[in-house]
């Protein structure tokens, strides 16, 4: 007889939902989440993978910690990253990886309390509020989000009287080791203020 579902963010919250050529408004609570801070090419920057095999484990620890300890099983939420570079041109039009910054995230679930959380390393765990957001669903691979965030950035945003704010933010529902490139889905996300509003600058 098999026992409760695991709880599952993507289907849980509605932060986790976004379809194609629909640019959607959302207010995005606090959470928390493991992460960890990185810069350069994530294609080939020993920093990204030595990234992951830090947040990973203790994901998974965390998770096997949850199912023994206080009965309640889940499944690790999908990867996101905040990113950003000095230029923004860097993501829309000159796409010069070797310029970015990263955070990587992992969210914990909402009974998870600081109490049981260890870390090690560069992993941090902490909470993260983005408040109001725009964000869509890109299918395909990662190198061609370019024009869907120009269209973001310089279309969709401003024509709702909105500004950008914070970090460009990407939660990775495929795995590009087993999907096929074109078949994968990214949500990208952009935390936005009104267009009158001070800027408060990336955080």
């Amino acid at each position: 007889m098999s026992g409760p579902a695991k709880y599952d963010v993507k289907k849980e919250l509605d932060s986790y939902r976004a379809r194609r050529g629909r640019f959607r408004a959302l207010d995005v609570p606090a959470r928390h989440f493991l992460m960890i801070d990185g810069q350069g090419d994530p294609n080939t920057s020993p920093a990204y993978e030595a990234a992951l095999s830090e947040l990973y484990p203790l994901a998974y620890s965390l998770k096997f910690r949850s199912r023994r300890e206080l009965g309640r099983d889940y499944v690790v939420p999908p990867l996101e990253g905040l990113w950003w570079a000095e230029d923004m041109e860097a993501f829309t039009s000159a796409r010069d990886k070797s310029r970015w910054h990263w955070r990587l995230l992992l969210m914990t679930p909402p009974w998870i309390e600081g109490g049981r959380v260890e870390t090690s390393g560069g992993v941090r765990w902490e909470e993260f509020e983005e408040g109001e957001c725009i964000q869509t669903l890109h299918v395909g691979p990662y190198e061609q989000e370019g024009p869907v965030l120009a269209r973001m950035h310089h279309e969709e945003i401003p024509d709702r009287g909105l500004a950008l704010r914070g970090l460009h933010h990407e939660i990775y529902l495929g795995d590009p080791r087993r999907a096929a490139p074109e078949k994968l889905r990214t949500i990208l996300r952009q935390p936005v203020r009104n267009r009158e509003a001070p800027s408060a600058g990336p955080h």
